[in-house]
């Protein structure tokens, strides 16, 4: 509908001005008129018409390439004509060059103008078709936060539905970076509960007593700091969800409370003689395979089994790369937003660069790749070279281990080649490395690795 589209018509000649907005109204388009560009640059800051048709030559020391350029500040996308008497090679060049979608020479064809027009509507159209069929499409393949139109991740969308108002344990097992605690959260946000805590605990963050600590709460005086009296996450997440990210790494004395947790709903506090009752959701995650540290004696069996009600397996990026587009746009979409940087679309060049890699770190690994793209994108298109980086981390051909080295030489030398790529970043290096932060906060500190 024309409606939809309003335009704006500037220049300092009253018959000129009002004469095109006359002819513009008659063919269905609301028209406003400025008499300078500085009240033209008012009413695009209130408003963002679809069209401005800008005089080249007014007075007031506010040329129409001025203000096309200042209405471009406000309207990135606005779409302006440059109108004249006098016309030149060389101010068509400059108009063109600065932005101008269109160059005309007064007087104006009235017939050229309605071409004009209809022609930048209709793709105007087109465009917010295809803003509003991505919408769409986003949409259909979100659950939750979580954006997948791979059969399997559709797969959990179902169970996660099926468990999320029962009481029953839930394991969530997957590789770094593929999204356990949102589906963690999807299952709280789900269910019966979502009105109620959803409590986070990173296992692997903290050493034995303070994780304690964390979990089951502290009374005064119990040990040298505990100035007060804390209440621990269980505490916290009664009525509500807890979610324990890297179960694995627990100590096998954690390991004992919390299989009393899990079988009584009850536990004591640090220093506490009361026993504290607790109903709380209990969801665990783990980028190890569990069943394995159970055969190896590093995780109890029967905790295991405590946890292990539900399980929910989560595809790496490299088993689902159907959604590798979807993220990426959605990625795109909102960094470049966040960064204020107008990056809106991907080649298909650059598609296949991010369906082709591997993704050791998963969807985690493929976020920071698109945030690096933006960042140093030089316009509004991410082409494969703004993915060369991704490229150059790619192995050429065979490798052979060199035989002078010990395993922990050659585990320290990709470390440091991944810190170095990572600019230091030990989030996004333990995403590509597979490993806990934690885990790789102590190997550097250990080896003495630089982190850049």
């Amino acid at each position: 509908m024309k409606s939809h589209w309003h335009i704006l018509v500037v220049d300092d000649e009253e018959v000129m001005r009002e004469s095109l907005a006359a002819w513009l109204r008659e063919d269905g388009y609301p028209v406003a008129t400025a008499a300078c560009g500085r009240e033209a640059i008012d009413k695009a800051r209130e408003q963002d018409f679809a069209i401005y048709f800008v005089d080249l030559k007014m007075p007031g020391g506010l040329g129409g390439i001025e203000t096309m350029l200042e209405i471009r500040k406000i309207h990135p996308d606005a779409s302006v004509i440059i109108f004249t008497a006098y016309a030149t090679v060389d101010t068509a060049i400059t108009a063109i060059k600065e932005g101008a979608q269109e160059y005309i020479v007064k007087p104006c064809n009235p017939e050229e103008i309605t071409l004009l027009v209809n022609r930048i509507i209709k793709l105007k159209d087109l465009q917010r078709e295809n803003v509003l069929l991505r919408k769409k499409l986003t949409r259909q393949y979100v659950f939750q936060d979580i954006i997948s139109k791979s059969p399997k991740m559709l797969e959990i969308f179902h169970l996660i539905k099926e468990v999320a108002s029962l009481k029953s344990n839930v394991l969530i097992q997957g590789e770094s970076g593929t999204g356990k605690e949102l589906i963690a959260r999807a299952i709280h946000y789900s269910g019966t509960r979502a009105s109620k805590p959803f409590v986070c605990v990173s296992c692997a963050a903290l050493v034995e007593t303070l994780l304690e600590s964390e979990l089951f709460g502290h009374e005064e005086g119990s040990f040298t700091g505990a100035k007060a009296r804390k209440k621990g996450k269980f505490e916290l997440a009664d009525s509500g969800t807890i979610f324990l990210d890297e179960i694995g790494d627990i100590s096998p004395k954690l390991q004992v409370d919390l299989l009393r947790v899990l079988q009584e709903r009850k536990f004591y506090r640090v220093g506490g003689t009361i026993e504290i009752a607790v109903d709380a959701h209990v969801i665990a995650a783990s980028n190890r395979d569990l069943l394995q540290a159970v055969r190896e004696g590093r995780f109890r069996e029967d905790l295991f089994y405590r946890l292990n009600v539900i399980t929910i397996q989560i595809p790496p990026l490299r088993d689902r790369r159907e959604d590798v587009p979807l993220l990426a746009q959605h990625f795109m979409d909102r960094i470049a937003r966040e960064l204020k940087k107008e990056v809106s679309e991907i080649s298909a060049g650059a598609l296949k660069v991010l369906m082709d890699h591997p993704w050791p770190g998963n969807v985690r690994e493929l976020e920071n790749a698109i945030e690096r793209a933006i960042v140093t994108a030089k316009g509004r298109l991410l082409t494969e070279l703004d993915f060369a980086f991704l490229e150059a981390g790619q192995p050429k051909g065979a490798w052979d281990a060199p035989s002078h080295l010990t395993l922990d030489d050659v585990q320290n030398q990709v470390i440091a080649a991944t810190m170095r790529r990572t600019h230091g970043n030990i989030k996004e290096a333990a995403g590509i490395l597979g490993v806990d932060r934690s885990t790789l906060y102590d190997r550097i500190k250990k080896f003495g690795i630089p982190r850049s």
